[in-house]
């Protein structure tokens, strides 16, 4: 069975959709009860073969993610967990966004680190944003994002990096390099097991997501007309890779980062 996050829109809809041919059981898990829903019927409708349940959750929940673990325990062995649940800058402050982008991802991987078996893969999305700023070498906040499971974590970022944090983009960017550094961590913790981890990094990406922060920030357009292909990336287009990472043809890659932005950084590194 498998589970993708953020399942409502998006990506995180369209790696559902690609899940629902190479699983039984799809769990479908958002924060908005009504979009998550549709979702699902939506899904269930295309006749696709898998069984699709909506799962309503906040991310950075405990006792949810515990609902969430025990009810994929009663469905079948985890095979295959798409997390794309995150916000970006315009949608909430920098305590949110860490909380969320970061300490959400390591709360959901470690809930569901006593299901992971032999054949186990799960993709977490990160984002350019991460390779992108003023972020290293930086010791201090490196050691603050290696335990975003801390309680004192946010604190110790705020103390790492200054009250720069408190901007919401440069808190995104951080978050977001959190996520590479713990899938790197996750896939030595979940190798032994024969399970493996990735991250994806979208560019800019045609979303409702994608959409609302462009609106506010039109320095976005410029890194489109300036990539190497000159134009968004659709979210079928990052669910493909997402589903090439979740398969067996992956079997040998993990604790690794897969840059997906239509050559943005590659533009920008020849000073296009």
């Amino acid at each position: 069975m498998g589970i993708a996050t953020g399942a409502g829109r998006g990506m995180g809809l369209e790696c559902a959709r690609r899940m629902t041919g190479v699983v039984d059981r799809l769990l479908l898990v958002d924060l908005d009860e009504k979009t998550v829903n549709a979702a699902a019927d939506d899904l269930g409708a295309a006749g696709h073969g898998a069984v699709v349940e909506p799962f309503v959750v906040d991310i950075t929940d405990a006792d949810g993610l515990a609902r969430l673990a025990a009810r994929t325990a009663e469905l079948g062995t985890l095979r295959a967990v798409a997390h794309a649940a995150g916000i970006s800058p315009t949608m909430a402050d920098w305590r949110r966004i860490l909380r969320v982008d970061l300490v959400g991802t390591a709360m959901l991987a470690e809930a569901l680190r006593p299901l992971v078996t032999q054949g186990t893969a799960m993709v977490c999305f990160a984002s350019m944003a991460a390779l992108f700023g003023n972020t290293g070498p930086h010791p201090a906040a490196e050691a603050a994002l290696a335990d975003p499971l801390d309680e004192r974590f946010l604190d110790r970022v705020r103390d790492a990096v200054g009250p720069d944090i408190e901007d919401p983009g440069v808190a995104y960017t951080w978050a977001k390099r959190g996520v590479h550094r713990f899938v790197q961590r996750e896939a030595v913790r979940v190798g032994r097991l024969g399970a493996r981890v990735c991250s994806v990094s979208p560019g800019i990406v045609a979303t409702p997501q994608g959409r609302q922060e462009a609106a506010q920030h039109p320095s976005m357009k410029a890194l489109v007309e300036g990539s190497a292909l000159g134009r968004e990336g659709r979210a079928d287009e990052l669910a493909a890779v997402v589903a090439f990472l979740l398969s067996d043809d992956a079997s040998f890659l993990t604790g690794v980062d897969v840059l997906v932005d239509g050559g943005v950084r590659a533009a920008l590194s020849l000073g296009s």
